[in-house]
């Protein structure tokens, strides 16, 4: 299993949510978060903002969709303008349902 993280602009959190939903992925979590890329913030007019607000959301997945939800983000959230965001992939080793006490790799 693998866990996708992707800081992605507010205004394109939704549209990734919904396109993981439609794909089958309907389980995730979504957090607002602030930060700054390369660019270092963004200065507007005489005012210099160093941290941006952004959304992260949080899907775990079989290693075989990584491919597909790494193209479905990366689709959903693209501009092309700095600020896009950033998707980190990290394996998961053990999931704990709190409920049922299941437990699976």
């Amino acid at each position: 299993m693998k866990m996708i993280r992707a800081i992605v602009r507010p205004e394109a959190a939704d549209a990734v949510a919904d396109g993981l939903a439609e794909a089958g992925f309907f389980s995730l979590t979504k957090i607002p978060v602030f930060g700054r890329g390369k660019q270092k913030g963004i200065t507007v007019g005489a005012i210099h903002y160093d941290e941006l607000a952004k959304v992260m959301l949080m899907v775990v997945i079989e290693d075989t969709d990584q491919e597909a939800v790494l193209k479905l983000i990366s689709s959903k959230a693209y501009t092309g303008n700095f600020g896009d965001g950033k998707v980190f992939v990290s394996p998961v080793e053990r999931a704990l349902t709190v409920r049922t006490g299941d437990s699976s790799l």
